[in-house]
């Protein structure tokens, strides 16, 4: 193609505004290089938004500060024995070898973190396995930096993760804080009220000064904003409303795209490259029912717009699809409901399951799986069982009146009865009866199965033991559970009625499959070899631990590693990859 074909010219192109696309679109920005990104939504910021922003990377600095030497040896050990073949070697030790470099290159431009000093690996028991730091939460952002145009086109956090609607953005451990309210006494209620005066006035005066929310960003949206602001104060390029269409290709080599771009058609030239980074399949009903688990899922928290359109662009341009898993996604168990305005709700159970006074039960009004563990664990629990015969999805959370009081559930807050409780009872997102025998026929379940489940589960609560599935034992299990239990945080008993049943769903967070790359980030063709000018990172990649899930955080970290990578090789200042990939033991 001349030079007189092309509308724009850019030297990298980047399809996708997650973590993983704005990763490369930075980064190479930073390295000289003219980026153009482009969103095909009026939102940038991608999944990455509704997730907490969490970023896993063993060996980083923060490791190091703590004193915890060593950690990439134990960390290849750990994925050693976690993934194994499931995911190729060269992949997954250059997500590990890369990552601290990631860390200290993204902190030169402004890209900070808090480590998480207590977070357990979601395997504890295996060898290797991290019991904190490992796990980055992103500082929180002040939006006004953005301006308020920019802001306004970041997409908002899930709403039932942010206080008013998702208006008031708040960190995880400000949501202990705030929770305290309910349980806490003298000198633990005023932490609650300096808490929210802290937050609450600076929040109300945002809105007075007219802007559409809050403007302190915290987890992904403050990873995103933070991204998008180190971007484009280095001359990067982002297109809204922007639709890939098309590859170019010149002899076999990818050096621009078609973008409908404002009503109209344009050439854009990518000189060092095109990268996929739409964030997978996770939104597209037609690809979950191909590719995922079945029953297929029929609900996900992902962004709307991830959809697996550049599959096609790439295989068209000539690179592959890696090989399908078993498993399909890494998985949350979401409840389903309808907001009071109409709109439907994805909830993830991400930290409510590990509270006393609950069980998960299948039809059979069994349980199936350690209610504590992780989600993604949780999940393969509910297909484990309902292969086994018994069906599992949906699920069900089984609760009594004092769990509902003290933690509440789902979309449920704490100590909500009359008014706060009626809308979720009659929209049907939680159901309630006097007895466990009435529940259990109102849900579909067995009754006589629900009643000896919770007999069983009651009296080993007593003993402070599960002897069914070991609730409570996992090292992961009591981070989230209730530290004034004893002797076990995890367990309480199923006992106080009225009782309560709230089902859950598999949704996928994020999808497996994806396109095969080499610890470059470079696209490859069916005989393995890179298609010259082609990327891909994020959950358009094939996922690098072989839909295995080490630790909270590894999917944003994937696509923040690779996207690093990739902005490195396309400015033509490739990361050295004589280390990555090899073995880091001692």
């Amino acid at each position: 193609m001349t030079e007189q074909n092309w509308d724009d010219h850019y030297d990298l192109v980047v399809l996708g505004t997650g973590a993983a696309g704005l990763s490369a679109s930075l980064t190479a920005a930073n390295e000289g290089l003219r980026v153009l990104t482009l969103e095909k939504s009026d939102y940038y910021g991608g999944t990455t938004c509704y997730s907490a922003g969490t970023c896993w990377v063993p060996g980083s600095s923060y490791v190091e500060a703590a004193g915890l030497h060593n950690d990439l040896a134990k960390a290849e050990t750990y994925l050693d024995a976690l993934v194994g073949e499931r995911g190729p070697k060269d992949m997954w030790m250059s997500y590990l070898t890369n990552g601290p470099t990631m860390i200290d290159y993204m902190e030169t431009m402004g890209v900070r973190w808090i480590p998480f000093p207590g977070f357990v690996d979601y395997y504890p028991e295996l060898e290797g396995s991290g019991r904190g730091y490992r796990a980055l939460e992103p500082e929180p952002f002040d939006g006004k930096k953005l301006g308020k145009l920019a802001f306004s086109h970041l997409r908002g956090p899930v709403p039932e993760f942010a206080l008013f609607g998702g208006s008031l953005m708040v960190r995880r451990t400000e949501v202990t804080k705030l929770l305290h309210l309910f349980d806490g006494v003298g000198l633990q209620r005023l932490q609650v009220l300096t808490t929210a005066l802290r937050l609450g006035i600076p929040w109300f005066l945002d809105l007075l000064r007219g802007w559409p929310r809050g403007t302190r960003m915290v987890m992904g949206n403050a990873l995103i904003a933070r991204l998008y602001h180190e971007y484009t104060s280095r001359g990067g390029t982002l297109w809204l409303n922007a639709n890939t269409t098309e590859l170019v290709t010149e002899n076999g080599r990818v050096t621009g795209a078609v973008v409908e771009y404002r009503g109209v058609p344009r050439r854009v030239e990518a000189r060092r490259g095109v990268v996929m980074a739409a964030g997978g399949f996770p939104a597209s009903p037609e690809l979950r029912n191909k590719y995922l688990r079945g029953p297929a899922a029929e609900f996900t928290r992902a962004a709307d717009t991830c959809t697996g359109d550049t599959f096609a662009l790439a295989e068209a341009a000539g690179a592959i699809l890696g090989p399908q898993d078993e498993n399909g996604a890494l998985w949350f168990p979401s409840s389903v409901g309808y907001r009071k305005d109409g709109s439907l709700a994805v909830f993830p159970h991400i930290w409510d399951r590990a509270k006393p006074g609950m069980i998960a039960v299948n039809a059979a009004g069994k349980r199936f799986t350690d209610e504590a563990r992780s989600y993604n664990h949780f999940v393969r629990g509910m297909y484990e069982s309902d292969e086994a015969g018994v069906p599992t999805v949906p699920a069900y959370l089984v609760a009594d009146h004092d769990h509902m009081m003290k933690y509440g559930l789902g979309m449920i807050y704490p100590a909500s009865t009359g008014p706060l409780m009626s809308h979720w009872l009659k929209s049907g997102y939680i159901v309630r009866d006097r007895t466990l025998a009435g529940l259990a026929t109102k849900i579909g379940v067995d009754a006589a199965g629900l009643e000896a489940t919770v007999e069983r589960y009651n009296a080993d609560c007593e003993k402070g033991v599960d002897t069914e599935f070991g609730k409570g034992s996992s090292e992961y299990s009591p981070q989230y559970g209730d530290p004034k239990v004893s002797p076990n945080v995890n367990l309480g008993p199923v006992a106080t009625g009225p009782f309560y049943a709230m089902a859950v769903y598999p949704t996928p967070l994020s999808t497996g499959r994806g396109l095969l790359i080499n610890p470059q980030g470079q696209c490859l063709d069916a005989e393995g070899t890179p298609v010259e000018g082609l990327y891909a990172c994020g959950s358009d990649a094939q996922q690098v631990f072989g839909v295995q899930y080490p630790g909270g955080g590894c999917q944003v970290g994937a696509g923040m590693i690779f996207g690093f990578l990739i902005g490195k090789h396309a400015a033509g200042h490739p990361v050295d990859q004589h280390t990555a990939g090899q073995p880091v033991r001692a």
